[in-house]
């Protein structure tokens, strides 16, 4: 049972964060779509941590190079993410508070994320129970 609340929380995180970015760029002070592109920081934060999940733990090291490889990538990517829209905003491509909420988006959608790897990612969890 705890699955399913910690599932339907991170669905509501996710919902969050996604109307916060659909309000930067659908309102009508706004009105540009141009913060719909950190949608792709979104789909690109997990993927280096899901590959380094993928190798495997090499032992009882605690740390390897590719797993700091990885964090370094993810980090870059979550920066690229806060730092595009306030590019925008001080080239005037939006608004500035059309970046105040995607800066909103960011931080619960990157909560929500970082959220999920911490409730599925344990060993202790199995996908079995579903």
């Amino acid at each position: 049972m705890a699955g399913i609340k910690a599932l339907v929380g991170l669905s509501f995180g996710g919902a969050v964060g996604l109307m916060f970015l659909m309000l930067a760029c659908g309102l009508e002070q706004y009105g540009v779509y141009w913060p719909l592109f950190t949608l792709i920081f979104y789909v690109l934060m997990p993927i280096p941590l899901l590959i380094v999940k993928r190798l495997g733990e090499d032992g009882d090291s605690s740390s390897s190079a590719c797993r700091e490889l990885a964090f370094f990538f993810a980090t870059g990517i979550v920066v690229s993410s806060f730092g595009l829209p306030v590019v925008l905003a001080r080239a005037s491509v939006i608004k500035w508070g059309a970046c105040g909420l995607v800066m909103a988006g960011n931080v619960v959608l990157f909560a929500t994320i970082m959220g999920f790897f911490f409730v599925f990612g344990g060993d202790s969890f199995s996908w079995d129970s579903w």
